[in-house]
């Protein structure tokens, strides 16, 4: 018999780049009581790398959740580039809902629409959140107007373009409902998820099915494969079989689970429909496949990877100021740090050439 998980809300933040999207989950984060009052705080927390932090945006998803009453919201923060479409489309899988985050000067960019086609494509409910309304030059009608048109030109069904609007400040950290409401917090924000995004719903006793969205490398572990529990219940040192993408069946045991608790991994012995975890111990693993019960081997349907934008080469440098500058310069740590990338990064493909 099918439930509903009422206590989990799965959701993405996808915005153009500098619209505040980082800033926002911030906030988020910190009015949950994520942090201690005594904890030092940085900002842009989810900005965990230092390009991300240099470049002021964000590369890599990430996962993070936030307690709002007796409900975990998983929070998935995407890649604010279309040159990271890789990363953006594969994580939309493990949401039911998406929070469309957009200037209330700039309004809708080239980013929003690459990003919003692919939400609409797996009919996932948005919520529209028209950011910066702080601005002495926003213009919050004109943007809902723009958005609405780029809904209907993008083949959005009658229910998505019924979409919700939350007029919000993440620099100050307070969301509106309307504009001349109370400028206070984001409970506004957080209540419109509860209504708005659609709760997880399944079997939790019928046989597993595991979908692989995203992948973390860590040096102790190896492979973390992250993913939500799309059917029946996975157990810690459970017998599973994963469904490779050529159709290839590999008998494996899940070593150990842990689910996001804000920015902190924390171990769990189960989890169950709707839930987004971290299952660790099975090299192999990569996104796209699917963990099952061994009786039940079925694989889940998964999205085709955008191809890689750019292409480089690397080669020996002959310049007489070869090795002047930079510290990891060697064609040696150029190749540890690529094949370490690729371990995570299926967008990115990696081919040696010959030696010359």
């Amino acid at each position: 018999m099918n439930i509903i998980r009422n206590d989990i809300r799965n959701v993405a933040i996808i915005a153009h780049v500098d619209h505040g999207k980082t800033t926002l989950v911030d906030m988020l984060l910190r009015q949950s009581g994520v942090f201690r009052a005594n904890e030092k705080l940085t900002e842009r927390v989810m900005d965990s790398n230092d390009l991300e932090r240099e470049k002021g945006i964000t590369i890599l998803s990430k996962n993070t959740s936030v307690q709002y009453g007796n409900t975990r919201i998983n929070i998935v923060d995407t890649p604010g580039h279309a040159d990271f479409g890789g990363e953006v489309e594969r994580v939309l899988m493990m949401v039911d809902g998406v929070l469309l985050l957009v200037d209330a000067f700039e309004g809708a960019m080239p980013q929003t629409r690459f990003v919003l086609r692919k939400a609409l494509a797996l009919h996932l409910k948005p919520i529209v959140v028209i950011n910066k309304i702080d601005r002495k030059d926003a213009r919050p009608d004109e943007v809902i107007n723009e958005i609405f048109d780029l809904f209907v030109e993008l083949g959005a069904d009658d229910e998505a373009l019924d979409f919700k609007v939350i007029y919000a400040s993440s620099r100050e950290g307070y969301a509106m409902r309307e504009l001349g409401d109370p400028k206070e917090n984001l409970i506004p924000l957080f209540e419109s998820i509860m209504e708005n995004i659609p709760a997880p719903e399944g079997k939790p006793e019928a046989p597993l099915q595991f979908l692989v969205s995203s992948l973390e490398y860590d040096n102790f572990i190896g492979r973390i494969a992250v993913g939500r529990v799309e059917r029946g219940t996975i157990r810690r040192e459970q017998p599973a079989v994963l469904m490779k993408r050529d159709g290839a069946q590999v008998n494996v045991k899940v070593n150990v689970l842990q689910t996001f608790s804000g920015l902190r991994r924390v171990d769990i012995q189960e989890a169950s429909i709707g839930e987004i975890i971290c299952v660790s111990g099975i090299g192999d693993i990569t996104i796209g496949e699917t963990l099952c019960d061994r009786e039940c081997p079925e694989a889940i349907a998964f999205v085709d990877i955008d191809e890689p934008t750019i292409s480089m080469q690397f080669m020996v440098n002959n310049s007489p100021f070869a090795g002047r500058e930079g510290t990891y310069v060697t064609s040696r740590h150029l190749r540890e740090r690529l094949m370490r990338e690729v371990e995570t990064n299926v967008s990115m493909r990696v081919e040696e050439t010959a030696c010359r």
